[in-house]
Order: structure tokens, then C-alpha cells, then sequence
């Protein structure tokens, strides 16, 4: 299997008057363009997840949507409360293995600092952090359903890598 994470696109700065709750903080504008542009380019380059596993929060889902509109065979997406701030790995793991069946590659949208902790846990050290730019995306190799430390990191890309 392989799993991509992502974090979430640029977002809108933290205004308590704009969004009374975080949760509903949107990305901008140009952050929505600039991922888009990210997905295109990978998905030319075999970017191809079949099932999207996001934080319900707004800049999350939006990111989400991003990916399941840009590759190929519009990928579901689904809200998973153990993605939201303090990520639940185990339990992130226990619903990918469970959807795992003829899907062989999954993608989780989350927020930093969780996705670089996600990563390192997932290669091999649960002490360790990984760092994430906004929109960057980790392809991670697994024998069968992802598991701590059974992952082999295949590439971690980020916008300005890909000239966007």
C-alpha cells in the first residue's frame, strides 16, 4: 500500500473576529490555486490516491476536495476525527487497514505539527518530527496495510520543489 500525507494547503491567518471558531478557517484564495497546481503536477507523475481520509476542519476538507477533483478517478473523501489536531494514529491506522481491500493507495489530510510526527512514526521513530510545509505531501511505501515503523519514506515534495 501506499500512503500519502499531506498537510493542508495555505489557509486564511488565525482571526477570532472572522471565525469566532478555527475550525471554519478557510484556505485562501491563492493557497486553493497553488495546491491545485501541486496535485496536477504529481498527478502527472502517478499522484493517484483511490480513498481520502481528511480532518473534518474546513481547511482540511478544502484541501481534500483538491485532490479528489485534480486526480485521476475522484478519489471519496471522508472525515475522520482522528486526523484533527493531536492526531489519533492508532486509530487512523485501525480505519485505513480496514478500508485497505482492493485500494492500494490512501491519502490523510491533516495539520502540522501531527503529519510530520505521522511520518516519522510510520518510518520507523515515534520520538522524531519530519517538517511539513503548507501543501507538501509524503508517499510512503508499505508491504501490506500501513503500520508503525513498516513504512519506507519513497518521496516528501513540497510546492516550491515543483516550481509552484
Amino acid at each position: 500500500m501506499i500512503l500519502y500525507i499531506i498537510r493542508h494547503a495555505w489557509a486564511e491567518e488565525q482571526d477570532g473576529s472572522a471565525w469566532a471558531d478555527d475550525c471554519q478557517r478557510p484556505l485562501t484564495l491563492e493557497g486553493q490555486e497553488r495546491f491545485a497546481q501541486v496535485v496536477k503536477a504529481l498527478a502527472q507523475r502517478g499522484f493517484a490516491p483511490q480513498l481520502v481520509a481528511t480532518s473534518p476542519l474546513v481547511r482540511c476538507r478544502q484541501t481534500a476536495d483538491l485532490v479528489a477533483t485534480h486526480v485521476p478517478g475522484r478519489p471519496k473523501v471522508v472525515e475522520r476525527n482522528e486526523l484533527v489536531p493531536e492526531s489519533d494514529l492508532a486509530g487512523i491506522l485501525r480505519w485505513t487497514g480496514s478500508q485497505a481491500g482492493d485500494i492500494e493507495e490512501v491519502a490523510w489530510v491533516g495539520h502540522a505539527p501531527d503529519v510530520g510526527f505521522l511520518v516519522a512514526a510510520l518510518i520507523g521513530d515515534e520520538e522524531s518530527s519530519i517538517r511539513f510545509a503548507k501543501g507538501a505531501i509524503a508517499a510512503i511505501r508499505f508491504p501490506g496495510p500501513p503500520g508503525i515503523g513498516e513504512g519506507e519514506l519513497h518521496w516528501l515534495v513540497t510546492a516550491k520543489v515543483l516550481g509552484c
